[in-house]
């Protein structure tokens, strides 16, 4: 299916994948307030909408440009599901900051906050959704992006999928869940988490938590490291929700080795949005 090949390029940003960092935390740290100062001066005066990620916590905003909030989530189209190492946002039961990173979206975000047992951050025998630049251990967080899209499309890979030829420039609500990862096979099952089927004529996952807090919504951007030193110019409708969710490793590991999104891995985190020019003012 033939789309729009300058909304395919913006729309790979969100889902930009994270790389390894030998830098020293001072060096890293100097190279996320660069990365911050350039997105300033890249943003400045050009019309930018209001950006994500962001503290949820923090309401103030000052971005200008409005746009009219996507329908409901049951009203549209899953379009795709992946995930990110860390949480990108900050709030509820994830404020615990992992690390400045290697400004290319690996080894930073936020982490669970709260406690595990002993049995639950038990080590695995090995990684799981492993990579070229790491895989996943029992006490690690993610960031789970359930993706909507206005347009008429069906669920599968990359953010493309949430696009057609009918409509290159859909609404687009990404319904957001922190989880972490425990070593426990009895824990939420991330294959329940990411089943799909069809409600009332519109593709859905079948099981976003709706025990988990209510969620946070706010007007932001798509995210991915790519957007570190430039503004996404992408609209997107925000629901995250506070509270953490347990699931099984061990369930993902199965989830990453098939699933019609053709994910294996997790992707980077855009770092956290802090300039008020760029964010939209929250109830």
């Amino acid at each position: 299916m033939k789309k729009s090949l300058s909304f395919l390029v913006l729309l790979s940003a969100f889902t930009g994948t994270a790389q390894s960092s030998t830098e020293s935390p001072d060096s890293a740290a100097a190279a996320i307030a660069a990365q911050e100062l350039a997105l300033e001066r890249n943003t400045a005066d050009k019309g930018f909408g209001p950006q994500s990620p962001r503290d949820l916590a923090k309401k103030k905003g000052e971005n200008k440009r409005y746009f009219s909030p996507a329908p409901a989530y049951q009203n549209m189209n899953l379009c795709n599901i992946h995930f990110h190492t860390n949480a990108e946002h900050k709030g509820g039961d994830f404020t615990t900051f992992a690390g400045y990173g290697d400004g290319h979206g690996s080894h930073t975000g936020y982490r669970y906050n709260g406690k595990l047992s002993a049995a639950e951050s038990k080590p695995l025998a090995e990684e799981v959704c492993k990579s070229e630049h790491g895989g996943l251990q029992a006490g690690d967080t993610i960031e789970l992006h359930y993706v909507h899209s206005s347009a008429m499309v069906t669920p599968g890979p990359t953010l493309n999928s949430c696009l057609s030829e009918a409509d290159s420039n859909p609404q687009l609500r990404v319904e957001a869940q922190v989880l972490v990862l425990v070593n426990n096979p009895k824990a939420v099952d991330f294959n329940k988490l990411a089943a799909v089927g069809q409600v009332n004529g519109f593709y859905q996952a079948l099981h976003i938590p709706k025990a988990t807090g209510k969620p946070i919504q706010y007007a932001g951007s798509t995210t991915g490291p790519a957007y570190n030193e430039k503004g996404s110019p992408l609209q997107v409708s925000w629901s995250v929700r506070p509270r953490v969710l347990k699931v099984s490793a061990e369930s993902l590991a199965k989830w990453c080795g098939e699933n019609v999104f053709k994910e294996d891995h997790a992707h980077g985190v855009r770092n956290l949005v802090r300039n008020v020019k760029l964010l939209s003012p929250m109830k």
